[in-house]
């Protein structure tokens, strides 16, 4: 049996996905590494791009501007051990990399000029190792090392009112700074402290745009300017270790100290990165695979994708200063349009305790901002980028029984707002164009909203998230008593409907596909209006239907993306686009045609499909084609963003044979990649157990030919959480070829239309 060994020894690809590669505890605040000059979303990238510092706090796998990196430290050896030609500022500070390596709690890096940097942390807190090498100069005098702080951040987003103050007995500096958020509104206040042990300190000081000044104890700026501290250390004739200390905080800089101090009391770094790695293996200890035979890049996928789904959202608990609860409080849902579809149906798999306390911080931020997120980070207000899809995280959750002292009643309260309430600016929360879901029951094109005001696009994608957070609702109205609610939000999920255009062909380069029926946009006369089926895939204007481009009426994919999300009553779908043997033969288009983008979340759910239409041995094909072809242990193996962990939970979940229907109690059942997996609910106590039945790690026999539960036959090509809450072993008998299991009607997971009749 194998646990998470294989993640140790590499765990993020730090590169166009922009994953975080650096030192962090699980959803921890502090999150430590080298930036670099490049695509340094995630701080770290594996671009090859020079290193410009060591910062603090980063977002992972986002999209956007870069986020974060507050307060960077930059070690150095300053020539001629004149301060004034020491690199101070971004523009000036870049240094080519050397060798590196990251584990889980631990980054490590040794830079071109010599300079080793190490980082570990704890929850607020950062600590790095620089060792600085023997640096002998023609004079025969040795160099001071010198570390310097940076009061920016990555993105170069300061602002408003900012400084620090250095202590030269202590050579303490604190200090804070305001800065933007990288995909939101507002700004954001965080504080900082840092201390230094080891070498003897010479002098410190301060410097701004006209340079360094020993001596001076403090800086400030309203508005920005290049600025920060720096501190200057004894010469040594050996090597020179320098540990720093980085305490933080969005409350204050003396609890941001205060962090630093109960944090990492005694400066033992080892102790520390100790600590830290035993946090990781406890959460991964959840789930065992036994992966004898099995490629052993695929169980470090596997093991990396598990890791990136923790690293954020990030735990802000008492470290929120908009409002006083006792509630937990978590950032970093970056964003919730991607991460509903697969991260926190993981989380809710393996690590159920910290699911609901993220939702019940959703839950606190509906009661003291009015309304759910669909985005947040840095204390601020993200984008919406379609629906109002925590309403599809506290659905999960609550069809799944998820405990920890939850209140369902005032969540069930926050997703009625979206439903029922317009705020007056929607593109930062809740749902726009209401007065039309109402009465046109879809989204028309040019919308004319008297009540809000946003961006007037989207109206495709928008009515079929629209319609499915409708359909969440009503499960959850149904649970808890309100019928006629529940009537009322079923009849609203079946709005997708009404932008169904029957007769609507697809061309690709001017060759009809022979396929009809598609989504389209629609005035508020009825009227219909054109946007190609194709537009905004791969194969054509793919960059058309972003937030800031193009204004497409689909977002991030096409129509042909789009009219196959109907999650919720996908029997209709299959009848509508001309039965299970016609849905097969489109859903296979979409998958060879170039047509679909497996770099966006929306993708994942159209691999698995084809248990809708009997067919789940296509399921379990597709899912064999994408891992390793575009999900690999190579730089270029994450194929977008990973958004917070959202492509790392594709790969596990995937990998498991378990991917879920977010929003219901549904997973697809198709053949783990290991012999064998096994979760233990920390709430139950419960081991599930999925078992593979001649089991080839060549991946030859990938069709489920019988299946059993508890030694019972299951026939059923999907399962629900009852099992992984109350455990049990899970048989899969394969073979080479596709099999009648799972194909019948009864077999099929449920659709919203079998519900009403």
């Amino acid at each position: 049996m194998a646990r998470a060994k294989a993640c140790l020894s590499r765990c993020s690809h730090p590169g166009r996905s922009h994953a975080f590669p650096g030192a962090s505890l699980p959803y921890g605040m502090a999150k430590a590494s080298a930036d670099c000059i490049g695509e340094a979303h995630g701080g770290f990238s594996s671009d090859g791009s020079d290193v410009s510092g060591f910062s603090h706090m980063h977002d992972s796998g986002t999209g956007g501007t870069i986020s974060l990196g507050n307060f960077p430290l930059f070690p150095q050896y300053c020539p001629n051990n004149n301060m004034t030609e020491c690199k101070f500022d971004k523009t000036q500070r870049r240094v080519p990399r050397g060798d590196y390596d990251a584990s889980p709690g631990y980054f490590d890096i040794t830079l071109a000029d010599g300079i080793r940097g190490e980082a570990t942390v704890t929850a607020h807190t950062a600590i790095y190792r620089f060792t600085f090498p023997e640096n002998i100069t023609f004079g025969g005098t040795a160099d001071n090392p010198v570390v310097t702080i940076d009061l920016n951040d990555l993105g170069g987003t300061r602002t408003g009112e900012s400084g620090l103050v250095v202590d030269p007995q202590t050579g303490r500096v604190y200090g804070n700074g305001t800065f933007r958020p990288s995909f939101g509104t507002g700004t954001y206040n965080l504080h900082f402290c840092t201390d230094f042990r080891g070498g003897q300190i010479q002098d410190t000081g301060i410097w701004n745009a006209s340079g360094p000044f020993s001596g001076d104890e403090n800086l400030s700026f309203n508005g920005y300017n290049p600025g920060g501290a720096f501190t200057r250390f004894e010469p040594s004739n050996t090597d020179t270790t320098i540990l720093v200390r980085v305490g933080l905080s969005f409350i204050s800089s003396n609890q941001a100290c205060r962090n630093a101090e109960s944090e990492i009391p005694e400066f033992e770094f080892d102790w520390v990165r100790r600590a830290a790695e035993a946090e990781w293996q406890k959460k991964f200890s959840v789930v065992t695979i036994d992966s004898e035979g099995v490629d052993t890049d695929l169980t470090t996928i596997f093991w990396s994708g598990f890791y990136r789904t923790m690293l954020s959202p990030q735990d802000y608990t008492n470290e929120n200063p908009l409002w006083t609860s006792r509630e937990p409080y978590f950032d970093s849902f970056y964003c919730i349009w991607d991460s509903f579809r697969s991260q926190h149906p993981f989380l809710t798999l393996v690590d159920p305790v910290e699911q609901a306390r993220m939702v019940r911080a959703l839950i606190d931020i509906y009661k003291h901002e009015g309304k759910l997120p669909d985005c947040r980070m840095s204390l601020c207000k993200g984008r919406t980028q379609g629906g109002s899809n925590a309403d599809v995280v506290l659905a999960d959750a609550y069809v799944k029984n998820l405990g920890g002292g939850i209140n369902w009643h005032l969540a069930y309260e926050a997703v009625i707002s979206d439903a029922e309430e317009e705020p007056k600016m929607w593109d930062f929360t809740g749902r726009g164009g209401l007065d039309s879901w109402k009465t046109l029951n879809f989204i028309p094109v040019n919308d004319v909203d008297t009540k809000g005001y946003g961006l007037q696009t989207r109206s495709i994608s928008r009515t079929v998230e629209f319609a499915y957070n409708d359909f969440c609702i009503a499960e959850m109205a149904e649970r808890l008593g309100h019928m006629d609610d529940r009537e009322k939000y079923l009849s609203r999920a079946g709005n997708w409907r009404n932008l169904f255009k029957e007769d609507q062909n697809s061309s690709i380069n001017d060759v009809d596909t022979g396929f009809r029926g598609f989504l389209q946009p629609r005035y508020a006369d009825l009227t219909w209006d054109f946007q190609d089926p194709a537009r905004c895939s791969p194969l054509y204007m793919m960059d058309s239907c972003y937030l800031d481009g193009g204004g497409g009426e689909t977002y991030e994919g096409s129509c042909w993306l789009y009219t196959f999300f109907v999650p919720h009553d996908m029997a209709s779908l299959v009848d509508a686009l001309g039965g299970p043997s016609r849905f097969t033969e489109r859903l296979d288009f979409l998958h060879h045609s170039g047509l679909l983008y497996m770099g966006d979340e929306q993708a994942f759910l159209t691999v698995f499909l084809y248990h809708y239409a009997g067919r789940p041995a296509i399921s379990a094909e597709r899912a064999h084609f994408y891992i390793p072809s575009q999900f690999n242990n190579t730089d270029a193996g994450i194929p977008g963003n990973d958004d917070s962990g959202a492509m790392g939970s594709f790969i596990t979940l995937t990998m498991m044979g378990i991917f879920p229907n977010p929003g219901q109690d549904v997973y697809f059942i198709t053949p783990p990649f290991f012999e064998s997996v096994s979760i233990v609910n920390e709430q139950t106590g419960k081991t599930a157990t999925i078992k593979n039945i001649n089991f080839d790690p060549e991946y030859k026999n990938v069709y489920i030919q019988e299946a059993t539960r508890d030694g019972k036959p299951w026939t059923k090509n999907w399962i629900d959480h009852s099992f992984f809450a109350e455990g049990g072993i899970l048989e899969l008998t394969l073979g080479l070829l596709e099999s009648d299991w799972g194909t019948r009607e009864e077999d099929l997971p449920p659709s919203m239309s079998a519900i009403r009749m």
